[in-house]
This record gives structure tokens, C-alpha cells and sequence, in this order.
């Protein structure tokens, strides 16, 4: 069961919107293929009633209901109104799992918690809506007050409920108390469905998780990127990969569509997945050391069982100081270049130069450094700025002009836009939509300042375009829009060329 889009919304500074919503929702349920979503937490707000209300309405209409959860509370009817009049028909009821929290939160016994509930839960079976119950602070209780926490489910087991959610709440455990724990739930309550719900404070949701199915728990609770409360949840993507590798068992989880989702909900939570993030990050498919890249070429010897392809990704080498020979060879291969070892190790002592000033080198800038090595025109910018100019007048729109020169012929564009980058960036639309050719679409933009504070430092704008293919292209320069620019020019350089006819060789 995933919840980035309830436990997950609960990350500092995330809220999804009602588009958003609906968006991640289609993407888990229709392409990744969890087995059930949790969406929202009842009475909240206006607009989590409208994006709960807006997802429901398309869930209805592909038969999936009861697969969309909302958190509900022991509050009489006053939650399963909220849900059913947003459209659902599962409540994910919040109740006490701790003797501490029914006795100093709620400061009542656990008998009246347990009157309270059943109310609740006869209440649903009338209005037609499922109920699941989560033991909130449930690894406490089971610390502190086992014989409250086998009170609770003993009470409950044999009410019109569905599953038992078990949560770490705070994020506790280590995996021998997971595995305990969640053995002496099975064990004492056989007829019981159980979930398990991990938070990452110790960094140990995953072990946790891996353990609680060791223990014989057949349903775990995950965020996309690990979003969640204070440290976050175990996220999706890692417990696929551990389900299916470790522990030899299998999920309804399409694994192809995972950096696609992760991908889709870092753009909507503002969240930048951390590039060394398991399965997810920019950088983990990415081979650094020349070591790697050679074994790889030799019956791939530093590959394991994580292939990039199975989660919808490709392998990768890496530009810089402890790239060697063998990386650089593999991106030059990619590009159609053959250099003579004379070249290769020109170009190898180039790259290292640049990594140690601490550049960014992309692949895609890889011919670029090949010219300016070894003083060789093969590769010929068929894209030229002529000129331009951006302005931002206070009060009115960005504008920009732009005359670019496109195999010896002079085009000329004018444009306004919501920022002077995006001036110009409309403005070469326009030139390539005279000329009827598709440009690639701007996917990130990230623009990176040396520390220091300095008001004439160098800007960084490294920009990722995808056609077909992803791509990036890195622009240098004081001025911010001028760095973007020239990350621009590049990628209408790097779209005009074709390696794949023939093989360059530089000897």
C-alpha cells in the first residue's frame, strides 16, 4: 500500500494539488500497479476534500474504489461523512496503539477507546464504507504495553474490519524487534490481516520492512522517494527491489514504471530525489572509476543484480578524475568516436584537468572537449548566436530578440515570456517552427553558485532536455540567463548532429 499522497504530503513544505493528486494516483495504480493507495487524511481542508473528491470520481469510473484509502479518526460519523461525500469507501481509522497515547492523549481507558471505535466501525458498515484500522504508536505499545496492544486487536479481530495497520509511528525499531514484534502479531492472531508501516528516523525502514516479511507480513507500507513525516517512510522503489532480490518473492509492482513515478512526484513535491539515492538517484546507475568501466567491458564484471533496465534506466560512465581511459572509451563509443591512443590519452588528461577545477562534464559535452584537445574542426557548431538581447522592464513582460545563425543563414525572432530565459527560449521556437523542426522539451534546470557570496562569481546552468532520449547540456558564465543560453546553443548543436551513419576517426 503506498501513501506519499497522505503519510507522504506530511514531508515539510509538500501539498499536492487536486491535478497532482490525480496525477500520482493514475501513475500508482494504473502503470506502476500497487496494490492500494492512501490518498488523503479526512477533514483537513478544502482542498484535500477536492483532490480526494476528484480522485474518487476517476477511481469509480475504473472500478477501483477499493483500492483508494482515506485516514479517517474515532470522531462518531463526523470522518466517514468527509469520506463518503468526497466519493470513498475505505476508511484507514486512526485509533491508539500505546496505552500511553489512549491514557494521556485521549485520557480515557481502553475500554471506552474501544467503545468509541466499534461505534465508528458500526457506523461505516451503514454507510457502506470498508474500515481498516491503524495502531498508531503501535512499536511503543509493543515496548512498553504488549498485553494493551493483544487488548486491542483481541477486542477488534472479530469486528467488520479488514486489516490491522501496524506503524512504527515514530520510527524505533530495529530489524530483531521488527521481526519479534511482527511475529508475535501472526503468531497470536492467525485469522488476522496485518500491514506494516516503517518510518526512516534510524535510517532502518528498509531492514525493518525486509524483516517484518521475513516474519510472514504480507503487506508493507511505502512512499514514492521515501517521502514522509520527519525522516520519511521506506520508499517504494527500494522495497520492490529487496522484496524481489532478497527475499525471493513477488509483487503485482510493474519495476519499469518506478523511476517514472519518482520522477513525476520529485517535479510535484519540490523533494530533489538525492542523486546517490538507491535505484531512484541521478547517479547510481553511473559507473565513476575507469576500474568499473573496464570490467564491465570485460564480461561485465561489476555488474549485479539491479540492471538499470529493469527500472526503466540505463547505465551510465562518468567524466572525471577517476574516469580512465576505459569510461571515456564507452561515452566516445556512444558518439560514434574512434581516437588513436595518442588522442584517448590527450583527451583523458583533459577531462581529469577539468574534474579537478571541479567542472561538471556531461557526455554530451565529451566532442566539444575532443575539438578543443586536439585542435580538430569535425565538430562544427552548425548553430551560431549572432546576437540577442533580453530585457525585463519592471511591470512588464520579459522580451527578447534573437538572430541566430543556422547553416549560413541569418534568422531573426522576437518574443516576450514569463522570465528572459523563457523570452528566449520562445524565441528560438519560433525559428524552428519556420524551419518545421521539434525541439526537445526542457525537463530540469538547475543552476549552480560557487560559495562564497561573491556578486561576479561564475554561474553553472546545467539543463536536461529529453527527445527520445534525456540529455544535458551545461552552460558557464557570470550572468545567469547568459549561462542558460549557452546551455541552449549546445543543445541546438547537440540536436543536429548524427553519429550514427558513420564513425568518426581521429588519428
Amino acid at each position: 500500500m503506498d501513501t506519499t499522497l497522505r503519510d507522504g504530503e506530511q514531508t515539510s513544505g509538500v501539498s499536492f494539488s487536486e491535478g497532482e493528486k490525480l496525477s500520482v494516483a493514475k501513475v500508482l495504480l494504473e502503470d506502476v500497479k500497487v496494490d492500494r493507495i492512501e490518498i488523503a487524511s479526512a477533514r483537513v481542508s478544502e482542498g484535500e476534500f477536492k483532490g480526494t473528491q476528484k480522485v474518487m470520481k476517476w477511481a469509480a469510473e475504473k472500478g477501483l474504489l477499493e483500492k483508494v484509502e482515506v485516514l479517517g479518526f474515532v470522531d462518531g460519523k463526523i470522518s466517514l461523512q468527509w469520506i463518503a461525500d468526497a466519493g470513498g469507501k475505505v476508511v484507514n481509522l486512526l485509533c491508539k496503539g500505546s496505552h500511553k497515547h489512549v491514557t494521556e492523549q485521549l485520557r480515557k481507558t481502553p475500554e471506552q477507546h474501544i467503545e468509541d471505535i466499534k461505534k465508528v466501525i458500526n457506523f461505516a458498515e451503514e454507510m457502506g464504507i470498508k474500515v481498516n484500522v491503524y495502531l498508531e504508536d503501535w512499536s511503543n505499545g509493543m515496548r512498553t504495553s504488549r498485553d494493551y496492544v493483544h487488548f486491542m486487536i483481541s477486542s477488534l479481530k472479530d469486528e467488520k474490519i479488514d486489516r490491522i495497520l501496524l506503524p512504527d509511528t515514530l520510527g524505533i525499531l530495529d530489524p530483531d524487534e521488527t521481526y519479534d514484534f511482527c511475529s508475535d502479531m501472526i503468531k497470536s492472531f492467525p485469522d488476522v490481516e496485518f500491514d506494516f508501516h516503517a518510518h526512516n528516523d534510524y535510517d532502518l525502514a528498509i531492514a525493518n520492512v525486509f524483516h517484518a516479511i521475513k516474519a510472514g507480513m504480507r503487506c508493507v507500507h511505502t512512499t514514492v522517494n521515501g517521502l514522509g513525516e520527519r525522516a520519511g517512510n521506506a520508499p517504494l522503489s527500494s522495497v520492490i527491489a529487496t522484496i524481489k532480490d532478497h527475499l525471493k518473492m513477488k509483487t503485482n509492482v510493474n519495476e519499469t514504471e518506478l523511476n517514472k513515478v519518482s520522477k513525476l512526484v520529485e517535479s510535484f513535491s519540490g523533494i530533489r530525489i538525492p542523486t546517490n539515492k538507491p535505484l531512484i538517484g541521478e547517479f547510481v546507475f553511473t559507473q565513476c572509476s575507469g576500474i568499473h568501466a573496464d570490467g564491465d567491458s570485460k564480461n561485465n564484471l561489476y555488474f549485479n543484480d539491479l540492471l538499470p533496465e529493469r527500472f526503466g534506466r540505463i547505465r551510465q560512465y562518468a567524466l572525471g578524475k577517476t574516469s580512465g581511459k576505459a569510461n571515456i572509451k564507452k561515452n566516445l563509443a556512444d558518439l560514434g568516436i574512434e581516437l588513436d591512443k595518442e588522442s584517448l590519452k590527450k583527451v583523458t588528461n583533459r577531462i581529469i584537468e577539468l574534474a579537478d577545477q571541479k567542472e561538471t562534464i556531461t557526455s554530451d559535452e565529451l566532442p566539444y572537449i575532443v575539438a578543443d584537445v586536439l585542435e580538430n574542426d569535425f565538430f562544427e557548431q552548425k548553430i551560431k548566436v549572432v546576437n540577442y538581447s533580453v530585457n525585463y522592464t519592471m511591470g512588464l513582460r520579459p522580451v527578447a530578440n534573437l538572430s541566430l545563425e543556422i547553416e549560413g543563414k541569418i534568422y531573426e525572432e522576437y518574443s516576450d515570456g514569463d522570465g528572459q530565459f523563457n523570452a528566449f527560449a520562445n524565441a528560438v521556437k519560433k525559428i524552428y517552427t519556420r524551419l518545421e523542426r521539434v525541439l526537445p522539451v526542457l525537463v530540469d534546470y538547475v543552476v549552480t553558485i560557487p560559495p562564497g557570496g561573491r556578486t561576479n562569481a561564475l554561474v553553472e546552468t546545467v539543463i536536461t532536455w529529453k527527445k527520445d532520449l534525456e540529455f544535458k547540456t551545461k552552460g558557464l558564465h557570470p550572468d545567469q540567463n547568459a549561462a542558460a543560453i549557452l546551455a541552449t546553443i549546445r543543445m541546438l548543436n547537440v540536436i543536429e548532429k548524427d553519429y550514427t551513419t558513420d564513425k568518426i576517426k581521429i588519428n
